[in-house]
Order: structure tokens, then C-alpha cells, then sequence
């Protein structure tokens, strides 16, 4: 027999949101960890706010806010805005946040605000390095084999924000759409600059279209595959390796003993003015 096509809402529910949330969700295992290294950033936390005898107004939970950005980055979600609303219906997301199912979702930019000061006392670098802690202790990082990896991150800056340095109008001419047009005109990073964005740069790598960019690069332990150390630097052909030296460099330093041989492992770099794809993966103690 067809069922009927009704809803039929239920005043109160007796489950929590623990019950959506399936037992082996790999996010279930990701916030335990989470929450054990959010645990020893508590004297970090006390020291960003004001004490509570002063009064004030609360602000997000660092930690509620801190596990947001998470889920940000887990699922691709491109705008605080768009995470906000997501947020608003997404069970799983409540749960993973903190947030209760009748608490209310922050306004994105009380959320964007709130950030910045997380970003100010490197909050966020303080909870990567405890979970590498942890990812140690576990003994899921060998600490001696280690690959190293690059990629271009486009900048939220558009072609019209790049303009010369000099600060002269006749740059860019418009076409017959009204259009702003840079056809058959030099521009590059030493004569032109983004107004939105001053430390992006304009770069191309193998067949890609000429941006402005950032690049990021991550050091991983290839035991499983974890990141053990990240930055961001301007985009330019000698990021990459710089960056690479950098970060093994404080694998070096953090190993046990100065007698350990560490291996990097790395695409093959091509030159600054080249645009030739790297090559294949070689080695190098």
C-alpha cells in the first residue's frame, strides 16, 4: 500500500545530536583529537581575552571557532558566509562545532572578526603543532622520511587590481564594451602591484594562465602520509625550494639525534623563468 505524502513534525525530540552522527564517522576520531590538544591551549586562550572580572561582552568560544575553521577546510567550504549557512542546518557540523540544536549560527562577520584574533596569537599554528605532537606520541610520523610538496593558490584579487606601481591611469584602455582591456601590454611584478592585495603576485606555472597568486607548500612524513609542517609564501620560481629547505631543515632540528639521516623526497623544480612541468619524484638525504 502507497504511503501517504505528510509531515507531520514532533513538538519534542528525546535525541541528542550525538545520535545523528554515525559510530565510525571519520570525524569522530578527528574532534577527539581536537579536543585533547584544545585542552592544553587553554592558558592560551585565557591570555587573548580579557579576564572575566572586567565584565564585557563574551565572545565565540575560541574553541567552538576553532573547530569551525576545520570543517571549512574538511569540506571545501568556500566563504565564512557559506559556512554560517551551512552550519544553520547541517546536524554533523553542529555536533562537530559544539553548538547545540537551538543555539544560534554566529553572523559571518562577527565570525571573520573573532578569527583575526585567533590568527594574532598564532592560535591556529599552536593547535597544528599538537596534533603533530599527538600524531608523534601515536607513532604515525617516522621523522626521518619526509617528501615535500607545492602548489599555487590564486589570490582573491582580479586583473584590474593590478596596476603600476608609479600609480599612472594610462595602463589600461577599454574596450568597445566599456570593458577594461590589457591586450598587448606588458605587465609584470616589478612595475605593477594589486591595490586589493599588495603581496600577491602575478605567476604561471606549466600551461596555467598567467594570476595573481600565492603558493603553498607542505612537508609530509611518508610514513602515513601527515602533514608535519606547512607555509605560505609569494608566488615566484624560487619559492618552492626555498620553502623545502626551510621546513626540512626544522624536521633536521627536531630529530633525536644528529647521527639520523633524513630523506626529503621532491618533484623536480623547474627553473625560475621556465614553464616546463616537473618532473618525476627523486630523492635526497
Amino acid at each position: 500500500m502507497r504511503g501517504a505524502d505528510t509531515f507531520t513534525e514532533s513538538l519534542f525530540t528525546m535525541r541528542r545530536l550525538e545520535d545523528f552522527v554515525p559510530a565510525n564517522h571519520p570525524l569522530r576520531p578527528i574532534r577527539a583529537m581536537v579536543n585533547e590538544a584544545l585542552l592544553k591551549m587553554d592558558d592560551l586562550f585565557a591570555g587573548m581575552y580579557e579576564a572575566d572580572i572586567k565584565g564585557g561582552r563574551p565572545s565565540i568560544a575560541p574553541e567552538k571557532l576553532l573547530r569551525a575553521m576545520l570543517l571549512q577546510i574538511f569540506f571545501s567550504v568556500r566563504s565564512e558566509r557559506q559556512l554560517m549557512e551551512q552550519t544553520q542546518y547541517n546536524l554533523l557540523y553542529r555536533w562537530f562545532i559544539g553548538l547545540a540544536m537551538d543555539d544560534a549560527v554566529w553572523v559571518p562577520s562577527v565570525f571573520t572578526k573573532n578569527r583575526e584574533r585567533l590568527i594574532e596569537h598564532d592560535a591556529i599554528i599552536e593547535l597544528f603543532n599538537h596534533i603533530v605532537e599527538t600524531a608523534g606520541r601515536k607513532g604515525w610520523l617516522s621523522g626521518e622520511h619526509f617528501s615535500v610538496d607545492g602548489t599555487l593558490i590564486q589570490a582573491w584579487a582580479s586583473h584590474r587590481s593590478f596596476v603600476r606601481k608609479d600609480g599612472s591611469d594610462d595602463d589600461a584602455g577599454n574596450d568597445s564594451t566599456g570593458s577594461t582591456s590589457f591586450k598587448g601590454q606588458t605587465r609584470s611584478n616589478e612595475t605593477h602591484a594589486s591595490r586589493t592585495d599588495g603581496d600577491a603576485r602575478l605567476y604561471r606555472k606549466g600551461k596555467t594562465a598567467s594570476e595573481l597568486r600565492y603558493m603553498g607548500h607542505t612537508l609530509s612524513d611518508n610514513r602515513h602520509g601527515l602533514i608535519a609542517n606547512a607555509m605560505v609564501t609569494q608566488a615566484d620560481g624560487f619559492a618552492e625550494r626555498e620553502a623545502a629547505k626551510v621546513m626540512i631543515r626544522d624536521a633536521r632540528q627536531a630529530t633525536t639525534s644528529p647521527d639520523v639521516e633524513v630523506t626529503l623526497g621532491a618533484a623536480r623544480l623547474h627553473r625560475p623563468r621556465s614553464h616546463a612541468a616537473p618532473g618525476r619524484t627523486c630523492a635526497a638525504s
